[in-house]
């Protein structure tokens, strides 16, 4: 069996790959990547896999970036320490979702449920179910409609409807509608853009991910680059690259 581990903490995947093989003695790890560069690389010089284990959070962004171009076939199991991501990697041909620390009594028997899963494949129902919830529409998107956020030494749980943008500086900021800022967890944008309803947060660029309903209007410079006027106390504004400026209009217009 051949197989990929996507991990960015090297004891982790050190430690991962010595219980994979005590577990599957014949099978041979054919890499580690710690980022999605190094996964879209690698996935293009060895494309037969039969298995993934993927850490969700990597260093520069997050896994289903890249499996996401991949051949649906290989079935996956991911490791990570959070759960928000669970709706999404079920998408993914997952096999399993494991929490780290993983033990090793939920890897077996997520590898056993694998070899399951591959004899039912030989019976003609199972691949009909299979194609059914592969097929667009039939599955259902959940997005979160709470973060918690650092405030001093507090912790706050802040509604999405509450949340006016988020910001990355050197750690990635939520600006409330009373115009807070407070820390998060998350080390991304792109992280977080996962997360949150696309009709309702617009991508405005590196920086800056914005709640529409917190845009009162924005104006077309001359060099075609967009600029939003956020409702806050202080007015921020956050400026649309002109690559993105097509799209932003189109999902105003869609929102209309």
């Amino acid at each position: 069996m051949r197989i990929l581990i996507i991990e960015d903490e090297p004891l982790i995947a050190r430690g991962l790959s010595l219980q994979i093989q005590q577990l599957i003695p014949d099978s041979e790890i054919v890499g580690v990547t710690a980022s999605v560069r190094e996964t879209l690389e690698l996935l293009n010089k060895q494309p037969a896999l039969d298995l993934i284990f993927a850490d969700i959070q990597l260093s520069d962004g997050i896994s289903f970036q890249a499996l996401e171009k991949i051949d649906r076939g290989i079935p996956i199991i991911f490791t990570t320490a959070f759960d928000e991501y669970a709706i999404r990697a079920f998408k993914l041909n997952s096999i399993d979702y494991l929490l780290k620390p993983i033990d090793g009594e939920e890897l077996r028997q997520a590898l056993s449920k694998l070899q399951h899963i591959k004899q039912k494949a030989l019976q003609p129902e199972f691949y009909a179910a299979l194609q059914l919830l592969n097929t667009p529409g039939t599955h259902i998107q959940k997005y979160k409609h709470r973060f918690l956020a650092f405030s001093g030494k507090s912790i706050v749980p802040v509604s999405i409807k509450e949340v006016c943008s988020f910001e990355k500086e050197e750690i990635i900021f939520l600006r409330t509608r009373e115009g807070k800022q407070l820390v998060t967890e998350y080390r991304s944008l792109d992280e977080i853009q996962e997360l949150v309803d696309p009709s309702l947060f617009f991508r405005a660029n590196r920086q800056n991910l914005v709640n529409a309903e917190c845009i009162y209007k924005f104006e077309v410079d001359f060099m075609g680059k967009i600029n939003l006027f956020l409702n806050l106390p202080d007015k921020k504004q956050v400026q649309v690259s002109k690559d993105k400026a097509a799209e932003f209009r189109r999902w105003m217009e869609e929102r209309a």
